[in-house]
């Protein structure tokens, strides 16, 4: 499968609409009133305008009245104008999920950007999802034990909690991130994600580099980057809700 978003199935007809209203990193479409696309339903929009080469996908936000929709753009609108063409994929933006997911870099629609092609994964799932009943939750207070000495014993972490991470340029963040996620894939068994915004992109990629270099150098061995999955988000796109 090489695509994040769902394809209409053979056979089935296109449901296809016009884009009314562009305002930033929103815009407008309007479809038949008896087939109008489904909250978080993904929108494809693709073409060409005054040389601007477009393949967008939008997330409907609202249903407006009248058939019309509001969606929220997932990457950039330029060159979008009134009346151009768009389509309704029939679902929400998926995500490619399992081990054929880890160690590679996704874009925000789950587009893998690390130059190492398509994911072959078996399962996609789509990025709004129900959350875990209540009844699954634990609410027994735990210690997870990160092995890095001084982090469990001044600052311990909660199993199942939060924990932020401050500091200036240069003062070693990267180099703590690194060194937990290799050991909560070498001593515990388990995955990592990171997700960078904006200047953490680049703080990202730095520790995906750096993760390889030092693992493959010092041990022969992938365990952090083989645990974990990177998801940047550069921060020169439009601002849109994710």
């Amino acid at each position: 499968m090489s695509t994040t978003v769902a394809e209409p199935r053979v056979g089935q007809e296109r449901n296809v609409g016009r884009i009314t209203q562009v305002i930033g990193s929103i815009f407008d479409a309007h479809f038949s009133e008896d087939r109008l696309p489904a909250i978080y339903n993904a929108i494809k929009v693709t073409g060409e305008h005054k040389g601007i080469k477009i393949n967008l996908t939008g997330e409907v936000q609202q249903h407006l009245g009248g058939g019309r929709v509001r969606c929220v753009a997932l990457g950039s609108t330029d060159g979008l104008v009134r009346g151009m063409e768009c389509v309704d994929t029939g679902g929400p933006v998926k995500v490619p999920v399992g081990k054929a997911a880890l160690g590679r870099v996704f874009n925000l629609l789950g587009e893998a950007i690390d130059g190492r092609g398509p994911v072959e994964a078996e399962d996609w799932w789509p990025i709004h999802r129900d959350p875990p009943e209540v009844t699954e939750l634990s609410t027994k207070t735990e210690i997870f034990e990160t092995g890095i000495k001084v982090i469990d014993l001044l600052t311990p972490f909660v199993r199942g909690g939060k924990a932020g991470l401050f500091g200036g340029a240069g003062l070693g963040k990267t180099v703590i991130l690194t060194e937990l996620i290799a050991r909560i894939a070498t001593a515990h068994g388990g995955y990592s994600v990171f997700a960078g915004v904006g200047e953490r992109t680049r703080e990202g990629n730095d520790l995906w580099l750096e993760m390889q270099k030092t693992e493959i150098g010092q041990t022969g061995l992938q365990a952090g980057a083989l645990h974990s999955g990177l998801l940047p988000g550069d921060g020169g796109d439009v601002p849109r809700r994710t």
